[in-house]
């Protein structure tokens, strides 16, 4: 018998027909499949990952996924090494998601994509940012600024030097949706990470909030504490556990009538207590600021913007509606990419003397 193999034989061969007839076999119907890929762009699929596996390790090497890391989820640049930031909300949320999606018999790979990918269009400074930023735009051009319709231009077209990431439909699809202001997600695997997006940073929020001394365990609300439970791990478990008995029977992914009030209510109290709360809004006016200054800077002087964003010269052409729109957008996709650090070190260098930043 020869020892030869010929193509016919690798593992390479056969992956796709094997991945199809194990989805087929283990997969709910309701799932959504790895095959044929959706894709703007047709291109041969890789013959050792699935479309949505192909799409989560294009997220993963990209710059914008390395840039969350030094991101702010809540506290700006916090004092401690244990705080969250958008990097560490991501990893959370994917990992959270991918239980539910093992669990409800759906697409792990489709869910992993979507969560991996959902916040790279946060600008610096979490909310805080994405409200002054959405301000700017709205005085300035009338245009508004959502991080999860960015988080899609960013995979589309800006990563790769502005060809985008080639990204298959569904996953696109969960990423511009995760937000509850967006639509629903076509897919039952985007739905899970619209839901677990908002499980995972009421939880770790508080986490972060007793830490940095904002909340104390008892202020708590006593009544959604009492159905979800007393730790930050213990409300994850019980939301998810929820999760899936109540998706499991309605074939769609919601939240049960006991559970689902109860988040509600956690969250209203920690946008009450934390996210608008004295502490945080102490340090509100002075972020606000500092994006909106490095806004007004680079619409005087678009030319200033780097070349990977497009270099704008100043002309009478930017006062027509065509030179307004593509101004706003190369000025958006330039401080939405900035990491926290980025941005302060930016408007040190405008605002503050050479002399006296050394």
């Amino acid at each position: 018998m020869s020892s030869a193999t010929t193509n016919e034989d690798t593992v390479a061969a056969g992956f796709a027909a094997r991945t199809r007839q194990l989805e087929e076999e283990t997969l709910s119907p309701l799932a959504a499949r790895s095959y044929p890929a959706e894709r703007t762009r047709a291109e041969e699929d890789c013959a050792l990952r699935t479309p949505f596996q192909r799409d989560r390790d294009r997220i993963v090497h990209c710059k914008a996924f390395r840039r969350l890391t030094h991101k702010t989820q809540v506290f700006v640049a916090p004092r401690g090494d244990h705080y969250r930031t958008r990097l560490t909300h991501t990893l959370e949320v994917t990992t959270i998601s991918r239980t539910v999606a093992r669990a409800l018999r759906l697409n792990e790979d489709l869910v992993e994509a979507i969560g991996l990918g959902h916040d790279l269009g946060h600008p610096p400074f979490g909310h805080i940012g994405e409200e002054m930023l959405d301000r700017c735009l709205k005085e300035r051009f009338g245009r508004d600024f959502r991080h999860y319709e960015h988080s899609l231009r960013v995979v589309d077209s800006l990563e790769r030097d502005g060809a985008g990431l080639n990204l298959t439909k569904q996953v696109r699809d969960g990423i511009a949706r995760h937000s509850s202001r967006a639509p629903q997600p076509a897919t039952l695997e985007g739905r899970i990470v619209r839901v677990i997006d908002r499980v995972a940073y009421i939880n770790h929020d508080i986490d972060d909030a007793v830490r940095a001394g904002l909340l104390r365990e008892d202020e708590l609300p006593r009544e959604p504490i009492a159905v979800l439970g007393t730790s930050g791990s213990a409300r994850i478990d019980a939301l998810v556990h929820d999760m899936v008995e109540q998706s499991g029977q309605t074939g769609d992914i919601v939240q049960g009538p006991e559970a689902g009030p109860a988040m509600k209510a956690l969250r209203e109290f920690m946008f009450e207590h934390v996210y608008l709360g004295p502490a945080v809004r102490a340090e509100h006016a002075k972020i606000s600021g500092v994006v909106k200054r490095l806004f007004e800077h680079y619409i005087e002087h678009p030319e200033l913007l780097p070349e990977s964003h497009g270099p704008i010269q100043p002309s009478a052409d930017l006062s027509d509606p065509n030179g307004d729109e593509e101004l706003a957008r190369r000025v958006t996709d330039y401080l939405a990419g900035m990491t926290d650090r980025y941005c302060i070190r930016a408007y040190k260098e405008l605002e503050v003397p050479q002399a006296f930043a050394r």
